[in-house]
């Protein structure tokens, strides 16, 4: 969506194709460039930090994190229905508004700020509480998906990129909801390798198969952790044995599906010692777990209509060194 911004010390506004959208900025305007975009049901803000010193990775939208950060800038892409937004109806307008936070460390030199984000919208003829002109678009997969490595609290991108054997390495997955339909997100399958193309001869090292299944799980301490939202998943993954020195890349296929259509090749399992095979999303239905010992097949026909349900996309994480505790 095509916006013209006018930025001032004290004042952001852009105008944007059926939203007007008003962000007031106090001090933070000196030493920042902001563009924000109002889409028909999203929001997209670009933060521009001209302090060499500022971590990027420290700015929060309401509760969503950083879509994609690098030093000196941040990346959001988030939906008006999630993040924490706030909805006002007042008139003919309705009015979303949050709150662009920077979360200082107790070391930095940078203060916390607070910086408030508002998309107005003309409210519709026939708007109705529970509902808001839905728009159905096609995804921009490349956008949408965003994997990493993070800290121990899985709070921001990891500090290192060197794990000793036998350590825990924090791996998150989003995706970002584009439609107003929840979808649940999934690591179908992960293999590690030392190459960030995956070629025929490339040595390679399954974490995630069949469908979902952490293999890992049965012979370390790796696991699926507590959804902290459908469209979000953690794993926390134990080092292992493989090319130790040396940079190795993770390639994941991932699958983002309606929450409501799980099935044996749809599902995130992984082994808890002396339960056996658990689904994260429902201990009570860890039955299409079973077929992790096997070959997991779906039971029903595969349709066309059926793959309307989700999306699906590859990534890679990496490089990072799996190092040995005695060298």
């Amino acid at each position: 969506m095509h916006c013209v911004s006018s930025k001032h010390s004290v004042m952001m506004v852009s105008f944007c194709q059926g939203a007007l959208l008003l962000s007031l900025a106090a001090a933070v305007a000196v030493y920042a460039d902001i563009k924000v975009d109002c889409g028909p049901d999203f929001v997209t803000l670009m933060w521009t930090e001209s302090r060499p010193q500022a971590d990027t990775s420290l700015l929060r939208l309401g509760s969503c994190f950083p879509t994609s950060f690098s030093a000196g800038e941040a990346y959001f892409y988030v939906d008006l229905t999630d993040c924490n937004f706030r909805r006002l109806v007042t008139g003919d307008a309705l009015v979303y508004s949050n709150d662009l936070t920077y979360v200082a460390s107790a070391d930095s030199y940078n203060l916390a700020f607070t910086h408030p984000v508002v998309c107005a919208y003309e409210r519709p003829k026939d708007w109705y509480a529970a509902i808001y002109d839905p728009v159905f678009k096609t995804y921009s997969l490349g956008q949408c998906f965003n994997i990493g490595l993070m800290n121990d609290d899985f709070s921001g991108p990891a500090e290192s990129t060197r794990f000793p054997l036998g350590s825990i390495i924090p791996i998150m997955a989003s995706v970002v909801q584009e439609t107003h339909q929840p979808l649940l997100l999934l690591l179908e399958e992960c293999v590690a390798a030392t190459t960030r193309e995956l070629y025929p001869e490339s040595t390679m090292y399954p974490i995630i198969s069949n469908k979902g299944c952490l293999l890992e799980s049965v012979s370390s301490r790796s696991k699926f952790e507590p959804r902290q939202k459908s469209s979000e998943i953690r794993l926390s993954l134990q080092t292992f044995t493989f090319a130790m020195g040396e940079e190795v890349f993770i390639h994941c296929k991932l699958l983002a599906w309606d929450p409501n259509g799980l099935d044996s090749t749809k599902k995130a399992c992984h082994f808890v010692e002396g339960h056996g095979w658990e689904l994260l999303d429902n201990l009570a239905q860890s039955s299409l777990c079973d077929c992790c010992e096997s070959k997991c097949k779906s039971r029903r026909q595969r349709s066309v209509a059926s793959e309307k349900h989700g999306m699906v996309q590859k990534a890679v994480i990496g490089p990072f060194t799996i190092t040995d505790v005695n060298s």
